[in-house]
């Protein structure tokens, strides 16, 4: 009787029903999977809490990116103004410059560990080294994938591969250029895919034979279209067309290649370069535009890059988000059930505590009696 008072009691103490494993075998077992089911839950809220903070420091990054673009984009218009000097270019220039020197600083951020934000898997090496105007990756293409939930991961983060290196130049499709030999004043304009099945990605030279006529051919030297030229005509071939504005001359020509991965810290470069050569004559200011232009193509899809790397970024926070919220709400059920199994009923419990309280009482007192029994009070 004191065993069980003292085990009723140790239950009430404690607030729980199962003190052992030997009270209720099954039960104690369910328990132990219970328990290491919320211990999961617990890891994995962990697990999204450290993605979703290294997530959110990359998302600030990428918007520091794309502030630093637009204000490169603003000053390439500003710089391919005519009213502007080749002194104020060259100032356009230095402010150009100094951009990149900011996109190069946060390509090379850490976070919060002190581990490389965009080195892919290597994290401890440093993303972006430059020598001279060449621009190298250093980590590798690799994702860090999390897991958040039971079958559930999620990448922590993009490669500075995927960020800053892998963005096709030109249109996305191709990419026009001028020949530096040009002596005409001929300015390409933008250009666009027109019939996708007939874009065969092949590399096309267009010629002038002179100011009025030109040819079109591939890369074996086959002509594939010609035709007259009058100035702010629209050029179209191959499934392709671009426009041109200006006066080219006899052999001036123009080059249309298949756009091929660049990186933004070099687009940036060769912009600055092109607004620090300036200009003299209408050949070197139609060189000058079109070196803008080219750049003007290129900034706009590493502006179009880092908003399809923000969505990836924003998509996975909001799976983090997603997923936190079903964790908790498997977590309350899990302990639902613990407490269903282990919590003790209190009021069964004082009522039975009662009883082995009045129970004990009335076994000591009997006990008492029946020692002080003795067959001498019978003599």
């Amino acid at each position: 009787l004191q065993a069980a008072l003292d085990q009723t009691q140790r239950q009430i103490s404690s607030g729980r029903r199962i003190l052992t494993p030997s009270d209720d075998p099954l039960a104690a077992a369910r328990a132990l999977d219970i328990r290491e089911s919320i211990g999961r839950l617990e890891q994995f809220d962990r697990n999204a809490n450290v993605a979703s903070n290294r997530l959110a420091q990359e998302e600030a990054s990428l918007g520091s990116v794309n502030n630093v673009l637009q204000r490169v984009r603003e000053l390439a218009l500003q710089a391919n103004n005519a009213t502007q000097t080749n002194e104020s270019r060259r100032l356009i220039a230095i402010e150009m410059r100094q951009n990149l020197d900011q996109l190069v600083q946060i390509a090379n951020q850490k976070d919060g560990n002190g581990s490389y934000l965009f080195s892919g898997n290597l994290d401890s090496t440093t993303p972006v080294t430059r020598m001279g105007g060449a621009f190298s990756y250093n980590g590798d293409q690799g994702q860090r994938y999390i897991q958040i939930g039971e079958g559930r991961q999620v990448a922590d983060g993009d490669s500075g591969a995927a960020v800053f290196f892998n963005i096709r130049n030109g249109n996305g499709s191709f990419s026009t250029s001028a020949a530096s030999s040009n002596s005409g004043s001929a300015i390409l304009g933008p250009g666009s895919v027109t019939d996708p099945s007939a874009w065969d990605q092949d590399q096309y030279t267009l010629r002038f034979i002179d100011p009025a006529n030109y040819e079109v051919l591939d890369s074996a030297a086959a002509v594939v279209s010609s035709g007259t030229f009058q100035d702010g005509d629209t050029l179209a071939f191959r499934g392709i067309e671009f426009s041109l504005s200006g006066q080219p001359q006899a052999g001036d020509v123009f080059t249309v290649s298949p756009s091929r991965y660049q990186d933004v810290f070099s687009m940036v470069d060769q912009l600055a370069t092109a607004l620090e050569t300036g200009s003299t004559d209408p050949t070197s200011q139609a060189a000058l535009n079109n070196g803008i232009n080219a750049g003007l193509q290129n900034i706009d899809q590493a502006i179009g890059n880092i908003l399809d790397v923000r969505i990836q970024v924003g998509s996975r926070l909001a799976a983090i988000e997603n997923q936190v919220d079903s964790n908790g709400a498997f977590k309350l059920n899990y302990q639902d059930t613990l407490a269903s199994i282990e919590d003790l009923d209190y009021a069964e419990a004082l009522s039975r505590l009662s009883l082995e309280v009045t129970t004990l009482e009335a076994a000591q007192q009997s006990f008492v009696r029946t020692q002080s029994l003795s067959l001498y009070n019978y003599f």
